[in-house]
């Protein structure tokens, strides 16, 4: 009798199952029939354990003092017993009128380790199980453990790697848990196909998704691997990108990965094929406003919309446009308003005529914002990317808004709102589940460049700083001809607003090289707010107030009027002689971004305009002004034109003169093929003929970038050809100082006849051509230009060859 209620039960506890009545009934069959039936909670006995204490056991079974113990009882107690899991088996009989519980409790893990894993540390591995230290080892957790560890091995390309859970009796019920583990080889990507592709090359289509295939680098990489999920995730980057192309009709049909066997000089490998169907490409048609709701014209919602008819057919267009009209609408007090893009296709003229209708909603509020996962992040870090709050009107369009919002944030690893039911028919839950990702930065990165020479960097930074979403970051560099230290903070969220402020202060100093015959030494510091005014449009406000000082290596000897005499340009001596100055310079910088893509930009125009006002106390009065603007086109297959320009101008205000220092300084990164400060205004009267700097400058450049077909794609390299043209000009110095010697007659072409600075200034043209390597490397962006000087003017310093290129590792 007593064998079928044990079996009884432990079915029910282990299975699952609907059996509870069943079991009550038999249990009570039992018990009742028996001579003497347990009556309360004080006849029952525990027998068998050794940590758990006998009253918690009792606790189980949940009689109040006085009640009877039910079969029913009974068994919700033997149930709750195996949910514990601290038991492995639990046994109940009759002994007269007591009932026994007899237990075998689980064993302790003592500790868990990891044998035989080279590829993934225990840490990593440790924070994949959910068997613990100090825990109960459950069977059934270690199996899943075991097949976890698989799951992150066959992730990382490992496919025949081997797991074997071992248990080691310490005594005392408690055990070692160890996974003996067999990695095996990894199996990496030896290609990635596409079929039926005509509008995209393969080479562009492999630089929409995330997997790569294995080449030397792959030890810098991990997703030459074979992901199922990263699969999945790549169809929907696919399809993304040709419905932002205007192909939509487009639909993959298969995405299939077929396993190589490894032959003779040839490793084992995957090959992912993708198999679509473009369709044809459709321009927008009609498009347009209909509103349902009487106190809303459609023509005042007309404006919001982000497209035109002619125009490239692009999905995510319509997603900002649906949610441009949405905000516009409740703007007008109807918060339940919903907008709904309706497509119509003309297949004959490759048209999409799209008509997005307003009409009123169900009245549904936001009864709350549960918020799900986060173990680190404050739930107010979160609840502040929501346009809603508790109470307010339910608006699908904004919960998806604040659902791309937290994922640009990167601070989770996956980002997921759903509804849940509300207390009424008008209230619903959103639901917000997250999973926290590590936000620290640590990177320790190199470089070279033929003007800085060798340079290293060392970085600590955290991004989410205590879960409430600052960024802090601490750096310190040293080269060759540079070495400094900066600090940042930035609030994203100041006072509340989604305005970004932050504070940074600063340390640089810089050696004369064969470019600058001086030294520099800045120290300062500024705060700083960022205010997004659209999706594209940001402006930037600053102050900044830093001490800068110049001097030579001839100065050190005593008065530079006397010990550097000859060897740097006079201009240079009155500023190492006026020693530190203070500059408190305020500025905007107004910018637009609408490149396709921030690394590896193929379309769009990116565009800023900045001025900084120095006045505000300090030593200098100055109006700095310059813009930059660059336009990406796609040619012919993947390649791309660039075509760049920018332009400056400063000038001084109040009644001060311009310092040296505060000219601008061009070189290779106006025109290339010239020497870092190798343009604009000179002193050819000194030793070591030093470039002045000038009030303003003007450049244009244009290049194309195309892909070297006979390369990988995964390699990241390309080449370019390019032209660029510009001029420096404007020296506004002095040329005669007090303390040098009398004024001498400058060489035929100088700007001024006679002075102590002899200076060489023209606005003629600067040009160039010249072909580049441009390789995005694991080591960094690296870059390699060789330029043709076409036009110059006899004082400038050219240099055809250019490297610059760092890292992070």
């Amino acid at each position: 009798m007593t064998s079928r209620v044990r079996v009884i039960v432990k079915l029910a506890a282990v299975l699952g199952i609907a059996l509870s009545a069943a079991m009550a009934t038999t249990a009570g069959s039992i018990l009742i029939a028996g001579p003497a039936a347990a009556q309360s909670a004080s006849n029952i006995v525990v027998e068998g354990n050794r940590r758990v204490d006998a009253a918690t056991i009792r606790s189980y079974f949940a009689v109040k003092p006085g009640e009877s113990l039910s079969p029913a009882k009974i068994n919700e107690g033997l149930a709750a017993l195996y949910a514990t899991g601290l038991f492995s088996d639990v046994n109940i009989s009759q002994q007269g009128g007591r009932l026994v519980v007899r237990v075998s409790e689980n064993e302790v893990i003592n500790r868990i380790a990891f044998e035989g894993n080279k590829k993934l540390k225990d840490d990593a591995l440790l924070a994949e199980i959910q068997s613990k230290p100090r825990g109960t080892l459950s069977k059934a957790v270690v199996q899943a453990d075991t097949q976890r560890i698989i799951e992150v091995y066959r992730r990382s390309g490992r496919t025949d790697v081997k797991v074997n859970p071992v248990t080691i009796d310490r005594g005392n019920g408690r055990v070692d848990l160890v996974f003996e583990i067999t990695e095996g080889e990894k199996v990496g990507v030896k290609d990635i196909k596409f079929v039926g592709n005509k509008a995209f090359s393969d080479y562009k289509l492999k630089d929409v998704i995330t997997t790569t295939t294995t080449n030397w680098l792959s030890f810098l990489k991990s997703t030459d691997v074979y992901d199922p999920d990263r699969v999945n995730a790549d169809q929907e980057l696919l399809r993304r990108w040709y419905l932002k192309n205007g192909y939509a009709d487009f639909r993959i049909v298969s995405a299939t990965a077929e396993l190589i066997p490894a032959t003779s000089g040839s490793p084992a490998g995957y090959v992912i094929t993708f198999t679509l169907d473009e369709g044809a490409q459709y321009r927008f048609g009609k498009v347009d406003v209909v509103s349902n709701i009487r106190d809303v014209p459609a023509a005042s919602l007309r404006s919001a919309l982000r497209m035109s008819e002619g125009q490239v057919y692009n999905a995510e267009l319509v997603e900002k446009s649906v949610e441009n009209v949405t905000i516009e609408v409740s703007k007008n007090g109807y918060a339940f308003a919903q907008v709904r893009p309706r497509g119509d296709r003309d297949f004959e003229n490759k048209r999409i005529n799209v008509l997005f209708v307003v009409e009123e909603g169900p009245r549904v509020y936001v009864e709350r914002i549960e918020i799900r996962g986060n173990t680190r992040t404050r739930d107010w870090v979160i609840r502040r990317e929501f346009d809603i709050g508790e109470g307010d009107a339910y608006n699908r369009v904004m919960v998806d808004r604040a659902e791309r919002r937290l994922r640009n944030l990167g601070y989770f690893k996956t980002v997921k709102i759903t509804n849940e039911p509300g207390s009424a028919p008008d209230r619903i839950i959103l639901v917000v589940d997250v999973e926290d990702q590590p936000t620290g930065e640590f990177s320790v990165s190199g470089g070279y460049s033929t003007s800085d020479g060798f340079i290293a960097e060392v970085s600590l930074g955290e991004k989410n700083f205590l879960g409430r979403g600052q960024y802090v970051k601490i750096s310190g560099s040293f080269g060759q001809n540079a070495q400094g230290a900066e600090f940042s903070f930035t609030e994203p969220y100041f006072l509340g607003y989604r305005l970004s402020a932050g504070i940074d202060f600063y340390w640089k100093e810089t050696s004369a090289t064969s470019y600058t015959s001086y030294n520099t030494n800045t120290l300062g510091g500024g705060f700083r707010f960022g205010l997004p005014i659209t999706d594209e449009i940001t402006l930037a406000l600053r102050y900044n107030l830093y001490q800068r000082e110049i001097n030579l290596d001839c100065a050190a000897w005593g008065d530079p009027f006397l010990t550097c005499a000859g060897t740097a340009s006079w201009a240079i001596i009155e500023a190492v002689a006026q020693g530190a100055t203070i500059t408190s310079a305020a500025g905007y910088t107004l910018s637009f971004n609408g490149l396709d893509s921030n690394i590896n930009p193929t379309s769009g125009l990116y565009a800023e305009l900045k001025q900084d006002f120095a006045g505000l106390g300090g030593d200098v009065n100055f109006i700095r002004t310059s813009a930059d603007v660059r336009y990406y086109y796609p040619l012919i297959s993947d390649w791309v034109l660039l075509l760049h320009g920018q332009a400056g101008h400063v000038n001084a205000w109040g009644d001060q003169d311009l310092r040296i220092m505060d000219n601008f300084f061009m070189g290779p990164n106006l025109v290339r093929g010239f020497a870092p400060n190798g343009i604009g205004p000179r002193d050819m009267a000194s030793l070591s003929q030093d470039s002045l700097g000038g009030t303003s400058y003007w450049g244009i450049s244009a290049e194309v970038q195309f892909p070297l077909a006979f390369l990988p794609k995964d390699i990241g390299l390309k080449a370019a050809v390019f032209a660029d043209a510009g001029s420096l000009f404007d020296y506004q110095g002095q040329t005669t100082f007090v303390g040098a010697p009398a004024p001498y007659t400058c060489p035929a072409g100088a700007q001024n006849a006679t002075g102590n600075v002899c200076v060489f200034d023209d606005n003629g043209i600067r040009s160039s051509v010249g072909a580049s390597l441009i390789w995005q490397s694991p080591f960094g962006p690296l870059r390699f230009d060789y330029a043709w000087v076409l036009s110059q003017q006899a004082y400038d310093k050219d240099q055809a060859f250019r490297f610059s290129g760092g890292t992070k590792f």
